[in-house]
């Protein structure tokens, strides 16, 4: 699974339970929240008003992904 801004918080943990650590290191509570299963990692980062390039390199340091 490529690691991208297009594709759901919820498809990231299912994949890798480890990012969740990484998520919520940001601030991204979400990871628990319904909401998270449809909402995609660059729509979490525009309400959090995080970098959401700093937040994909994060998350594919973690899990080794492309």
């Amino acid at each position: 699974m490529k690691i991208s801004e297009n594709i759901t918080i919820g498809e990231v943990i299912r994949n890798y339970p480890e990012a969740i650590k990484t998520l919520t290191g940001f601030g991204m509570g979400c990871v628990g929240c319904p909401s998270a299963q449809s909402e995609t990692i660059g729509e979490a980062c525009l309400v959090h008003g995080i970098d959401v390039q700093k937040v994909i390199e994060a998350l594919k340091e973690t899990v080794g992904a492309i």
